[in-house]
């Protein structure tokens, strides 16, 4: 007899909202992803000269113009938008201040965080004791935790988000050119002065000004074919302009032999990139939405959302162990020479073996993306933006030098983040209230 009950995909697509957009879900999720296989891909292993950051970019230049395709950053960005905009009003509605509604968030983005820089903090530690190079270490550790440069930048535009917000809804479209004036003026002084520090304000300038094209997806702004294609069309000129007439590499990702570089710090050009990005998919939402319909798709998206943190967070420590370990085995025969014919034939498998031990990974690790609801009284808001600054200071110094020094281990850097989340109450202390059930 045939059992008509209904599978577990139907349960979750019958209980999700109608209101819900569904798309969302799957451009976070696939944003992600790409990531993830685009560092595994880019960054290679040679069994004589150990971890290459930039191995495919650097020994293959027909790649670059790739990246415009693969630097899907701006994406996530433009997603965050559309989720933050959406809370942060639901927040209003509800009266709930900034500074629990940054707690929350901080609470979602930061425990998962706590144990890949503990755990990176004592891999630090034992490896340096163990006579393993300084200089060995600092890069291991620099590779495995690049995606804290993008967490970093991601909280900051958490940060304003709200006074975007307004700024979007008080001048719409203005306040995203006025952002991206201003971040061009930042670049024009660093790349003038040769000097990336002076670049440095537009992590926050380019991805706070392109996260509110998430504002304007998210008020119909950016309805109809025309004005999608139209920003698209923007993104591109601009692009092309930057690229073929003003100073920027083609490489929208860091690239050894490039002068500049696009991402490090952020330029303009991923303000235009991700306006590029944006248009072409949001011409794709009607028939996403009509697969994200299909109860088995949204299944898979709705589990990788669920554990997208420490998927993210995670991907390049396994890989960075994995290489470490072929290495010191001097297991040649499973690396071979880096772009040759049987490296490329060998990636499906490289990222076969790199799935499953990142999967095993985010079973072990994925219930910190779930913790504990929050029901203590709002804080004072210095509390929650003290942690967040702690957060992004400390991830920000990680992202360009890892967790060693020349003099050894800096614990300093790995330890800010924790304990600013727990000193300033973004980690709740033994005996403070929270609710036992699940958000």
């Amino acid at each position: 007899m045939t059992s008509t009950r209904p599978s577990r995909a139907e349960k979750v697509d019958a209980a999700t909202p109608a209101s819900r957009n569904r798309v969302v879900d799957f451009l976070r999720a696939a944003a992600i992803t790409v990531v993830v296989l685009g560092h595994w891909t880019i960054i290679a292993v040679d069994p004589d000269g150990g971890v290459l950051p930039h191995g495919v970019l650097d020994g293959a230049r027909w790649t670059h113009p790739l990246t415009w395709a693969f630097q899907v950053m701006p994406i996530f960005f433009l997603v965050g938008g559309y989720s933050n905009g959406l809370s942060w009003r639901s927040a209003r509605r509800k009266e709930i201040g900034y500074a629990e509604w940054l707690r929350t968030r901080l609470r979602r983005l930061g425990i998962p965080l706590i144990p890949l820089l503990l755990a990176w903090l004592v891999i630090g530690v034992v490896a340096v004791r163990a006579g393993a190079p300084t200089a060995t270490v600092q890069l291991a550790s620099q590779m495995a935790l690049i995606p804290s440069w993008f967490l970093a930048a991601y909280l900051m535009v958490i940060l304003v988000g709200p006074p975007c917000l307004w700024l979007w809804e008080r001048f719409g479209w203005w306040s995203i050119v006025g952002g991206i004036a201003l971040a061009g003026i930042v670049d024009a002084t660093s790349i003038a002065a040769d000097q990336p520090l002076l670049g440095y304000p537009n992590y926050l300038l380019v991805w706070a000004a392109f996260h509110q094209v998430g504002y304007a997806w998210l008020d119909g702004r950016l309805s109809g074919m025309d004005r999608r294609m139209l920003l698209a069309g923007i993104g591109l000129v601009g692009l092309l302009l930057l690229v073929l007439v003003g100073p920027y590499p083609l490489s929208m990702i860091t690239a050894g032999g490039d002068a500049i570089s696009n991402s490090s710090p952020t330029r303009v050009t991923m303000a235009f990139l991700g306006m590029l990005q944006a248009g072409l998919v949001l011409s794709l939402e009607k028939p996403l939405e009509a697969l994200l319909r299909r109860p088995r798709l949204w299944f898979v998206t709705v589990l990788v959302n669920q554990r997208i943190m420490t998927w993210f967070l995670w991907h390049l420590t396994v890989m960075v162990g994995l290489a470490h370990l072929l290495l010191a085995l001097d297991a040649r025969v499973l690396l071979p020479e880096p772009l040759t014919g049987m490296w490329w034939v060998t990636r499906p498998l490289w990222v076969f073996v790199l799935l499953a031990l990142t999967g095993l990974v985010v079973l072990v690790m994925g219930r910190f993306e779930t913790p504990r609801a929050d029901d203590r009284p709002a804080p004072p808001v210095w509390k929650p933006i003290a942690a967040a600054v702690c957060v992004i200071a400390g991830l920000a110094v990680m992202a360009s030098v890892g967790v060693v020094g020349e003099s050894g281990v800096t614990w300093w850097w790995p330890l800010l983040p924790v304990a600013g989340m727990w000193m300033f109450g973004v980690v709740a202390v033994a005996g403070q209230r929270t609710s036992a059930t699940r958000p």
